[in-house]
């Protein structure tokens, strides 16, 4: 009986292993699944400094080692070797820098490589080999637009050309860039951009540059040579009325739940500054994808019989019982005619935003592509809809006093480039042909 009870053990324990036990080490040190190697971004050009992202990992029994390299002409370069504690260590996360120069590599093929090893007792690998380019060259920029008489608040466009394709190219405005795009003509290298200057002058003074950067990170820059015009921009002072702030500002009130139990004159303080230029920034960034088409064609059309009640980049202080209360500056023109004016698409575009809009009140952005956008503000009506095509002339809406409108008018605005500008610019055949058409139209 003894015999028996020692060998049911022995059973009963080999039982238990296989079960228990044995499912953790075929989950671990005996499985059969191989690390994972994951970039973090698409590497296929290597520049002056390329930054290599990855993230390797192994949930089940860990990483054991990792070895990456760049071999060229038979000879391999250790980017990065680790051998890993026996514990393993589940995911890990690298940045790698590879500068051609350190690792004497020379312009042309080579190949990259990683290779990771996990903890289990089958030693799983994954081995990642893809070829990469060498390229410490960077991009010749050669430009096609010579003369570039530009105005303060008003838009520039120019077109060049690069040595090789680019990932990234445009005018840098201080800290401000817009981007490139297909000029659309004959030959196909040729490249516009449509970039916008400041209303008011730079204390330090406008620094712009073309910038072109290769898909191997190499990075160059061409001071833009022009020749700016000063332009003087009206100053007002408006004055804000018990009426107009007991009336308008429980719209607001209504909208933004933050705002009730506030006064009249700090529901208006507030709209006039953070509202504001939350709803500026907004614009900008449903400006910031434009198709890479033109899709206007010829001068940008004007309201209708319509008198003009503010200019673009008025500087307006706002006083309330003769105190000043606010400042701002008008990024647009208002556009007054008849009440519940029919609104028509200044230009062919693609309809890229309707609805409420802050101190816009009910607006329509339209894209023109190449980074060219209008904004129609204060609808009392929207007869357009999100990604429609329309054609210069068709009726988008009606005018109102929707948002911090005092009567009834359409805000007209245009954005070029990532910025406001002037579009009485826009509405001038001539400034078009001079500006736009001869330079870009006709870039060899």
């Amino acid at each position: 009986m003894k015999t028996i009870s020692k060998h049911y053990v022995t059973i009963a324990l080999s039982l238990t292993i296989l079960t228990g036990g044995g499912w953790w080490f075929f989950a671990t040190i005996g499985e059969r699944e191989k690390p994972s190697v994951r970039l973090t971004h698409d590497v296929r050009s290597i520049g002056r400094e390329q930054t290599l992202g990855l993230v390797i990992g192994d949930i089940d029994s860990g990483l054991r080692s990792i070895l990456v390299t760049i071999n060229q002409d038979n000879k391999a370069h250790v980017l990065a070797s680790y051998v890993l504690p026996r514990k393993g260590i589940r995911t890990l996360p690298l940045k790698l820098s590879i500068i051609p120069q350190t690792l004497k590599l020379h312009d042309g093929l080579a190949t990259l490589s990683i290779a990771a090893v996990d903890c289990s007792l089958f030693k799983n690998e994954t081995l990642i080999s893809r070829p990469v380019t060498i390229d410490t060259n960077p991009p010749q920029i050669f430009l096609l637009t010579a003369t570039n008489n530009i105005n303060l608040g008003g838009c520039g466009a120019i077109a060049y050309r690069t040595s090789e394709p680019t990932i990234k190219s445009g005018v840098m405005v201080n800290n401000v860039f817009s981007s490139s795009y297909p000029a659309g003509g004959a030959d196909k290298s040729v490249l516009v951009t449509y970039f916008g200057l400041p209303p008011t002058p730079v204390a330090d003074g406008l620094n712009i540059r073309i910038i072109a950067v290769d898909a191997g990170g190499n990075e160059t820059s061409l001071a833009l040579p022009y020749r700016l015009k000063n332009k003087k921009f009206r100053s007002d002072k408006m004055m804000l009325g018990d009426d107009f702030l007991n009336h308008k500002m429980p719209d607001f009130q209504t909208m933004y739940p933050e705002l009730r139990g506030k006064s009249p004159l700090d529901v208006f303080s507030y709209v006039n500054s953070t509202l504001r230029l939350a709803n500026e920034a907004t614009i900008l960034d449903i400006c910031s994808k434009s198709d890479p088409r033109q899709l206007w064609e010829g001068a940008f059309g004007r309201m209708k019989d319509a008198a003009p009640m503010a200019q673009f980049a008025d500087k307006r202080t706002y006083f309330h019982q003769n105190k000043p209360v606010g400042e701002s500056i008008h990024y647009g023109v208002d556009l007054a005619s008849l009440a519940n004016a029919p609104v028509e698409a200044s230009n062919h575009g693609i309809v890229k935003f309707t609805g409420s809009l802050g101190i816009y009140g009910n607006a329509i952005i339209i894209d023109h592509g190449q980074g060219i956008f209008s904004i129609y503000g204060h609808l009392s009506q929207i007869k357009a809809r999100l990604d429609q095509h329309v054609k210069k002339g068709e009726i988008i809406g009606n005018s109102g006093l929707t948002g911090l409108a005092g009567g009834d008018h359409l805000h007209f605005g245009m954005i070029a480039g990532g910025r406001f500008v002037n579009p009485v610019e826009w509405w001038d055949p001539h400034w078009i042909q001079d500006n736009v058409t001869k330079k870009i139209g006709n870039a060899p």
